[in-house]
């Protein structure tokens, strides 16, 4: 029997996190090797593992994965969280992309230099409203199910609520106008194996939800 996935990365969320929420959701548990000295990081790029000398980097099922999005295809596929046929596939690509153009901009936001920073977050907070949420809002309400795609849990679902907790970190009142968001966030929270992941107490690399 194969072992736990073994995640690769800093002590922090950046481009781990989308992982963690992904292997969360599908219930399969996880190990993390943090790299927390220079030591840490010459072995592991020295060790060859690292094939463009970048994290996170991914154990699993005997291979080394890095590149967040092949990696994070990889799990949506193994775990039935990727659609039907290749229509929903391509609804779940689209619609992944989309939040991951968005969650970029966050991500990257305590990097921004201190005179820029209020221009970046009035930006996220435009390109949140006007351009990205209401797309979501938009399909959820255009067939009246509970998930993006197909009426089951697919990655965008769990993509987007990640992206929604980053949103909320920002403004809590930037989600007021979009209730089917609201209510899609409180599902897929209150799923057993994410609201495992989403309780105080678990490891520290969730205590920050």
């Amino acid at each position: 029997m194969a072992g736990k996935p073994k995640l690769h990365y800093f002590n922090g969320r950046g481009r781990m996190e989308s992982i963690r929420w992904l292997l969360a959701a599908a219930g399969v548990e996880f190990e993390e090797k943090f790299i927390e000295t220079p030591e840490d990081w010459d072995k592991l790029r020295s060790d060859g593992h690292l094939m463009f000398q970048q994290v996170p980097m991914v154990e699993m099922d005997g291979m080394k994965m890095v590149q967040t999005r092949a990696i994070l295809n990889y799990i949506a596929s193994k775990y039935n969280l990727y659609g039907k046929d290749i229509k929903e596939k391509a609804l779940i690509d689209m619609y992944t992309e989309g939040i991951a153009d968005l969650s970029e901009m966050i991500i990257v936001l305590p990097l921004c230099p201190p005179d820029q920073k209020e221009a970046k977050i009035a930006l996220i907070k435009e390109r949140t409203t006007d351009r990205y949420l209401p797309v979501f809002e938009k399909v959820l309400k255009s067939h009246g199910q509970d998930y993006l795609v197909g009426n089951r849990l697919s990655k965008a679902d769990i993509h987007l609520v990640e992206l929604l907790y980053y949103v909320e970190e920002i403004d809590p009142s930037l989600l007021a106008n979009f209730p089917l968001l609201k209510a899609l966030k409180t599902r897929v929270s209150n799923l057993p194996t994410v609201k495992k992941f989403l309780q105080p107490g678990q490891p520290e690399e969730t205590s920050h939800r």
